[in-house]
């Protein structure tokens, strides 16, 4: 059945969103080449609406019933170039460069542990025992938050035009702790976990539309904002997965009490 399937080649309902995969990594070189010519705000440009595709993608093949191997294969390529290997050749690029000897190999942690994550994610992806995600929670900081948090100096440097954050000493040590937070074991919010009320859905939906707004006047202090939120639910999601676990824990107890004696 297949090599009935590879002989067919990809159904149609799936070409959308492996269209859209693959306009995601497209966007992520991109990102690499205005980084090269010095323009730093198309750079990032390109990075964000990589991460903007990355996000319909798997929800477009979902809706349309047309998730595959193939896709999850080329959806964990795409972000390791469009969140891994790019973000650190631009962060190079802007300022690790100028690092004696480590500056090339804090880009390279970067990159090595975006493909480290991806090859974790993929390699539980039929595994019935992943605590995390049956929750609602990820596993360490996915591709697309971690790119855009290791963007952060550049935010700040773009707002306030100061080279002290274009600083490597800065720099280096901030892409070595984004890098360890993608391949961490902290569990962080997923949409998955998110539940919005019927009474708020309005308020969200404008809080959605204010969002573009203001990602279109003032993108990198919105940016910038995203990303310091995000930081600080880290403890949030830390206590809320803690809770989810000793909620799972005290509801196995009586389950393994009332079973009978002697059972496997």
């Amino acid at each position: 059945m297949s090599e009935l399937s590879d002989q067919r080649g990809i159904p149609l309902r799936a070409f959308a969103p492996n269209a859209i995969t693959v306009l995601a990594l497209c966007f992520g070189l991109t990102g690499v080449r205005f980084a090269i010519t010095g323009d730093w705000p198309q750079a990032l440009a390109s990075i964000v609406l990589a991460g903007v595709l990355d996000g319909f993608d798997g929800r477009i093949a979902r809706l349309l019933k047309a998730q595959s191997r193939f896709g999850a294969e080329l959806d964990s390529l795409s972000d390791n170039i469009a969140f891994g290997t790019a973000p650190a050749l631009i962060v190079f690029l802007w300022s690790l460069q100028d690092a004696p000897r480590f500056g090339w190999i804090a880009a390279l942690a970067l990159a090595v542990c975006c493909a480290l994550r991806l090859a974790r994610f993929n390699a539980r992806i039929d595994s019935g025992d992943q605590p995390h995600k049956s929750a609602g929670f990820n596993t360490g900081v996915p591709a697309p938050a971690g790119a855009g948090l290791a963007f952060m100096p550049i935010y700040v440097w773009l707002i306030s035009g100061n080279d002290l954050f274009r600083s490597w000493v800065l720099v280096l040590p901030w892409t070595l702790f984004i890098a360890l937070l993608m391949i961490s074991s902290v569990p962080t919010y997923s949409w998955t976990s998110i539940r919005i009320r019927r009474g708020w859905r309005l308020f969200a939906l404008a809080g959605v539309a204010l969002l573009g707004a203001a990602l279109l006047n003032a993108p990198w202090a919105t940016l910038l904002i995203l990303s310091l939120a995000y930081l600080a639910m880290l403890p949030f999601s830390m206590a809320s997965y803690a809770r989810v676990k000793r909620r799972r824990a005290a509801g196995a107890l009586p389950a393994a009490a009332a079973a009978p004696e002697g059972a496997n």
